[in-house]
């Protein structure tokens, strides 16, 4: 006998009091329960002035949620290196020097 399919049910999402912050910086941390990752804004990430970095948003996750997450960040970021190239997460790197040459 075969076994039956297991339909995937379509989850509805209620994004009537969503909130949209940008972040430019995020901190992992955590317990053997769960994740917390801050988000933030690092208004000058190329000064050396110390500067606390302004955390936003605070999302606490268990180890499940995390994994999916992690697996759904994956793919998302694959697809765009597939189209746009690598990215460079070493801001240095990404520097270019300035044209020195005189004409």
């Amino acid at each position: 006998m075969a076994e039956p399919e297991k339909k995937r049910r379509a989850i509805q999402v209620d994004e009537t009091k969503t909130q949209t912050c940008y972040a430019n910086f995020c901190r992992v941390t955590g317990s053997p329960e769960e994740l917390i990752i801050d988000f933030g804004m690092n208004s000058q990430p190329m000064n050396s002035d110390e500067q606390p970095v302004a955390i936003n948003q605070k999302i606490v996750l268990n180890f499940f949620t995390a994994k999916r997450l992690l697996q759904a960040l994956h793919v998302s970021v694959q697809r765009h290196e597939s189209v746009f190239g690598p990215i460079e997460t070493d801001i240095q790197k990404r520097i270019k020097p300035p044209n020195t040459s005189e004409e």
